[in-house]
């Protein structure tokens, strides 16, 4: 299992080979290997969490197709940008309300970025030589908020259902619910996007005044012209907008109802699908198959690591090198692992592997030192989004830095600020959010 889980990490960071091709030879090795059943690995698939991936593929696909995202962005920027900070702010909304839709922040990306890009040049941002802070602003903000954005939802992309799927599977959960995630990394994550407009706007990148206002005179009539395209809301739109405000609100009050989030996206994605009342034909369904088949092998590597209760023995082991024993204090092993997850995104490429890592790590110390799973594994679970700091830590930080509207130190001296800002908060958070809803004891005290 230590041979399989190491060759499997570094295939995928090096990517010598496709990361769903890895997953592939993960899920055959463990098998022919024995660690666990084929019955157990090859049912990963069939996981209830990999199904709400493939069903909510299902449900963004329907503001793909319909364009009700990019109308809702083009109204909003239209409605309440009329400057600069105007811009910013309809963004930090744009973003949060999306990623309440979407769960791929790569999707959430490249929906958003023709709107960057037209801005940016209004703007007088056209890349390269043009440069200027409102486009640095305007980039790395949105990029931040594309993270935070999902990382604020448990259905927001796959690292947070993988994470919430194996708490949920260490306390014996059926699932984690929807609610319990939203009402703590909702708050922290908004506050985070808050100080991070201030930061990059008011510090690192502060606007002069001709960054302020359009810098093209009648620049803001391409905008018109591109929602004038769309034409009036359709029939399809409305359905759309309607079929994922109940998905919403179903998965918001799952705790009083009793239905789980996967059982709630079968019913939206099979309204959406119907013939005659539906809006999209299975094939106008774009499912990364290839990002399906990583999480089936993460997965699998989890359960593996279960299996053989590997995951215990490399704590056992770090621990011992770190001279940190039982007697060692919460706030030192808290500071650790939360600080960690953080430091480690800077050289990984997928969040969803370092969802896959850190989380059983976490489950494992606190099952060893007697402290409650969630005084741990919870607040590493809400540090699983943040990989913006340099271009090759997510897909949309590399996409985005292909406008060419920031260098890597503008990158860096802004992401790495707000990385240990974040670190801040989760610990003002383990003492004060994770407190009142019981997760913590508090963190100090």
């Amino acid at each position: 299992m230590l041979a399989i889980f190491v060759a499997a990490i570094i295939l995928w960071i090096s990517e010598a080979i496709p990361n769903y091709l890895t997953s592939l030879l993960v899920i055959l090795s463990i098998v022919l290997t024995g660690v666990t059943t084929d019955k157990t690995a090859y049912a990963q698939l069939g996981h209830p969490v990999m199904w709400l991936n493939i069903l909510s593929f299902i449900l963004a696909s329907m503001l793909v197709k319909t364009q009700v995202a990019k109308r809702f962005a083009l109204w909003f920027v239209l409605k309440f940008g009329k400057n600069a900070s105007g811009i910013m702010i309809s963004f930090i909304v744009i973003n949060l309300v999306l990623s309440a839709f979407i769960s791929a922040t790569t999707a959430k990306a490249a929906i958003l970025l023709p709107i960057f890009m037209v801005i940016a040049a209004i703007y007088g941002a056209t890349g390269g030589k043009n440069r200027n802070n409102f486009g640095r602003n305007l980039i790395l903000q949105n990029l931040f908020q594309i993270n935070l954005g999902a990382n604020s939802f448990l259905t927001g992309s796959g690292a947070t259902l993988l994470a919430g799927s194996i708490i949920a599977g260490a306390m014996g959960w059926g699932a984690f619910s929807y609610q319990d995630w939203f009402k703590v990394a909702f708050p922290m994550n908004v506050l985070l996007i808050l100080i991070g407009w201030f930061v990059g706007s008011k510090i690192y990148f502060p606007l002069k005044k001709e960054e302020r206002v359009p810098q093209i005179p009648g620049g803001m009539d391409r905008l018109r012209d591109e929602l004038k395209k769309l034409g009036k809301m359709r029939t399809d739109e409305y359905k759309a907008i309607a079929i994922f405000v109940v998905v919403l609100l179903l998965w918001a009050t799952d705790k009083q109802h009793g239905i789980n989030q996967t059982a709630v996206a079968f019913m939206g994605a099979v309204v959406a699908l119907l013939p005659g009342i539906g809006i999209v034909k299975w094939n106008d369904v774009d499912i990364p198959w290839h990002l399906l088949l990583f999480s089936a092998g993460a997965y699998t590597l989890g359960a593996g690591l279960d299996a053989t209760g590997l995951s215990g023995t490399m704590v056992e082991a770090l621990f011992a090198g770190l001279g940190i024993t039982q007697s060692t204090p919460f706030w030192t092993i808290y500071l650790i692992l939360t600080a960690g997850i953080l430091l480690f995104s800077l050289v990984f490429e997928s969040k969803t592997m370092l969802t896959l890592i850190f989380i059983p790590i976490a489950i494992g110390v606190a099952q060893k030192n007697g402290y409650p799973i969630m005084s741990l594994a919870f607040p590493v679970a809400l540090l699983v989004g943040h990989v913006y700091v340099l271009p090759f830590n997510s897909k949309p930080a590399a996409l985005l830095y292909t406008t060419n509207q920031y260098s890597w130190s503008d990158t860096f001296k802004f992401g790495i600020t707000m990385m240990f800002i974040s670190w801040l908060m989760i610990i003002l958070w383990g003492e004060t959010v994770l407190r009142w809803f019981g997760y913590t004891s508090g963190v100090f005290f």
